[in-house]
């Protein structure tokens, strides 16, 4: 590793090959905690390339344990985080009311690095158990339309790095593959990134392969759809700037979608919205990003049925149903 560290100190960058066999190496923990905080911390202070990160991705995606969801074309909805925005767990909430229309969802998640409550903190405190058994997770996805994947028991390499990623607290190229990795690799994908770089990165990359994806990036620098400000929205189709009135109906202040103070707090959140006593702000939010996820399955002629749509999963208590039958099976 010090070799690696060296070079890389004096501004060279790594080939595919390279990339990937670290990440191997990690995996296996061939290094030590100091070695590894020295690596990450690199990629901090300058831009990963494209063949670093797909050689760091498909390190992940060799090593990972993969997943067998029976056929069903999933949908994931994920950020990237690290946006240092600490909103409540948007992405979490619009997947639920996505599996509420019908729609099947294998959501990929993490506890919080950088922010308070990660989308694996808040399911913890709804009751889930973590598991990486297929035939449970198959369970799950059938009778309540979704399922969720806590990264760590499928990746051995995050689960070397995660008391690295806690202690510093900080952004790291570990949030730019969350969304790449999927055991269940789904069919149709909602990822939102903290800034237009990696939008840039994340289309190129995920234009190589078969899945519908959709890639937001609020412009005042969410992860998500956060209706604060406009949204660069890219598909398979194209670029295109969306304002809040189209696609929330409102604009939003930040306050409004403030996260809490504690796991606990997110979770009190998240329960009020699912349960349908989110405010106007809360609601606005997670409909628009529950929508846009729909948009992108193909089954929708307009944003505008998508988000109705949306609107009936969370306003009928279908969103909420799917919570409780997946919490019930655990």
């Amino acid at each position: 590793m010090k070799k690696i560290l060296q070079y890389l100190f004096e501004h060279k960058t790594l080939s595919y090959e390279q990339a990937k066999e670290l990440l191997i190496n990690i995996s296996k923990g061939m290094y030590n905690d100091t070695e590894v905080t020295a690596f990450v911390t690199v990629f901090l202070m300058r831009s990963i390339t494209i063949e670093e990160l797909q050689g760091f991705r498909d390190a992940l995606l060799e090593l990972c344990v993969k997943v067998d969801l029976n056929g069903h074309k999933t949908m994931d909805i994920v950020g990237t985080g690290g946006d240092g925005k600490n909103t409540f767990n948007i992405s979490t909430l619009a997947c639920f009311i996505v599996a509420g229309t019908g729609q099947k969802v294998a959501k990929h998640g993490n506890y919080g690095a950088s922010s308070i409550s990660g989308a694996s903190n808040v399911m913890e405190q709804m009751g889930y158990k973590f598991k990486s058994d297929s035939s449970k997770l198959k369970v799950e996805i059938e009778e309540a339309n979704i399922c969720f994947m806590h990264a760590p028991l499928f990746h051995p390499a995050l689960k070397t790095v995660a008391p690295i990623r806690k202690n510093l607290g900080l952004r790291t190229f570990f949030n730019m593959l969350g969304p790449m990795v999927n055991p269940a690799s789904p069919a149709f994908q909602l990822v939102g990134v903290y800034s237009l770089e990696m939008a840039r990165i994340y289309n190129y990359l995920l234009q190589q392969t078969e899945r519908s994806f959709t890639i937001i990036h609020g412009l005042d620098g969410y992860d998500e759809i956060s209706l604060t400000n406009d949204t660069k929205v890219i598909t398979n189709e194209g670029e295109k700037i969306k304002t809040p009135v189209e696609l929330g109906k409102r604009f939003v202040d930040p306050e409004s979608i403030y996260g809490g103070n504690s796991a606990e707090e997110a979770a009190k959140i998240f329960t009020k919205i699912i349960q349908g006593e989110g405010s106007w702000a809360q609601n606005a939010v997670v409909l628009a990003n529950a929508a846009m996820a729909l948009q992108c399955t193909g089954n929708y002629k307009t944003y505008n049925d998508a988000f109705n749509a949306a609107v009936e999963s969370l306003e009928s208590g279908k969103a909420y149903q799917s919570l409780k039958k997946l919490i019930s099976l655990q």
